[in-house]
């Protein structure tokens, strides 16, 4: 297994991001988190909002400047916005595709420089709603199957170079589902993942050698009501 080294983790405040950037402290590496709000995690952290594409490039050169380079990328970063196509705004729409889909872009062309110099790894993240669709999902299906097809072209595309690792992760209990109605929130019974435990999978990617790579991960609670 390859040292962990600079690892840049988006939405690194909360979730998955989070467990992530505790996952890869704890296996030797650095994490640098970009995310709309502070972590409370100790790493060197820069605000971005990824509906900005030249503020969310400026941010990730900042950190990588500040790392001293980047072996690694996780975008952890995603949002939603639930209901039946007609009835969420034109807005909230737009906003789930720029974050989950043209942010996750942004930050890797922005990170490409110093992963080709060090070799190093992207983990993208989709959801298992990237691979099979349902009902008020609109948004989040097109962007994270964007995400699925994005990750697939660029690892063909970086071959050889880059290491690509597309996960792709069934729910989990974090606060992603806050603020929603009920009717699109988990209920308390539902068989949902920890993200700590997804976060070592993430590690795991990104501690493949050079010339070896996990292609793609699906993790998921045994349980899970979205898989297959």
């Amino acid at each position: 297994m390859r040292p962990l080294g600079n690892v840049l983790i988006t939405g690194g405040a909360s979730g998955l991001g989070a467990a992530t950037a505790v996952a890869v402290r704890k296996a030797g590496g650095t994490p640098y988190i970009l995310d709309r709000v502070r972590p409370d995690d100790p790493a060197e952290y820069v605000e971005a909002d990824l509906t900005d594409t030249a503020a969310t490039e400026a941010a990730v050169r900042e950190l990588a400047e500040r790392a001293g380079g980047l072996d690694g990328v996780f975008t952890a970063a995603g949002t939603d916005a639930c209901g039946p196509l007609g009835e969420v705004s034109t807005e909230d729409w737009e906003r789930v595709v720029k974050v989950n889909l043209l942010g996750t872009a942004a930050v890797i062309r922005a990170a490409l420089p110093d992963l080709e110099r060090s070799h190093g790894t992207i983990v993208t993240v989709a959801s298992t709603l990237g691979i099979k669709a349902v009902s008020d999902a609109t948004a989040y299906c097109a962007s994270k199957f964007g995400v699925v097809g994005f990750t697939r072209a660029l690892a063909a595309e970086l071959a050889g170079r880059v290491g690509v690792t597309l996960l792709i992760p069934g729910g989990m209990w974090t606060h992603f589902f806050d603020g929603r109605t009920d009717q699109y929130k988990p209920p308390p019974d539902a068989k949902l993942n920890q993200p700590e435990h997804v976060a070592d999978t993430v590690v795991f990617a990104l501690q493949q050698p050079p010339g070896a790579e996990v292609r793609e991960l699906v993790v998921c609670a045994s349980e899970e009501g979205s898989w297959p």
